[in-house]
């Protein structure tokens, strides 16, 4: 009597294989802005469909591209400074910072706040959407592995500079420079720059021409962590 062939569990295989493929699809993304700069963002898209249901914002997308060595050397310094200190020292996580701020928040008895790195927030800005999820959370996470593992330093930064949000509608350092101040970026002064990098965690609720008092804060502390931190441009050639 022929004995029947186990046919095993083909929806455990497909469950498998679906896994694997739904994990290789990051490693390609950002094998592709490695060599690529991208046409369009996640962050993009996600921001003209909430223009159209929330009609809030007006949802237009102006982005423009320049080279890292075109992205004056005090935007840099001041977004270096405010938003990841540790950069070119950390894998993507700032784990002194996390320590810090969750003695913080227990001190304070409220929410962990202020632990976002530039390749945590470059991840955000291009592969996805946004939101407090633990799903989204963990994809962060993993495009920063990636992003640390298979880009440099300088291309992170690269990256971050010209998708980061500045406006509404407006992307990138090239952009901002020319919404705000009607000249490229590599023309903007000392102090625009300051004013920029003090945007970022606020950039759709802020307005350089008419500071709130807490952006003026903020334009203070850059300001004066530029001139107390050595330049980035060493960072850069190291």
């Amino acid at each position: 009597m022929a004995r029947k062939r186990r046919t095993g569990r083909p929806w455990f295989r497909i469950a498998i294989l679906f896994l694997i493929v739904l994990a290789l699809i990051p490693v390609l993304e950002v094998v592709y802005v490695r060599f690529f700069n991208p046409p369009i963002t996640t962050l993009m898209i996600f921001r003209r469909i909430e223009a159209m249901i929330t009609r809030q914002y007006r949802g237009d997308i102006h982005y423009q591209w320049i080279p890292l060595a075109q992205v004056p050397d005090d935007f840099l310094d001041g977004a270096w400074q405010m938003e990841d200190s540790r950069f070119f020292s950390h894998d993507g996580f700032d784990w002194i910072e996390m320590e810090e701020a969750i003695q913080r928040a227990e001190r304070k008895h409220r929410a962990i706040q202020g632990v976002s790195t530039i390749s945590n927030q470059c991840a955000r800005s291009l592969f996805l959407w946004e939101g407090r999820s633990w799903v989204r959370k963990g994809l962060e996470a993993y495009y920063t592995l990636l992003m640390e593992h298979l880009l440099t330093k300088q291309r992170i930064l690269e990256l971050y500079v010209n998708v980061v949000e500045l406006g509404d509608g407006i992307y990138g350092i090239e952009e901002a420079a020319e919404h705000y101040y009607e000249v490229p970026a590599k023309r903007l002064t000392r102090a625009e720059c300051a004013m920029l990098a003090a945007m970022l965690p606020f950039p759709r609720g802020w307005d350089p021409h008419n500071p709130s008092p807490r952006l003026r804060s903020r334009y203070i502390i850059v300001l004066r962590r530029m001139n107390a931190g050595g330049p980035i441009e060493r960072k850069l050639r190291e």
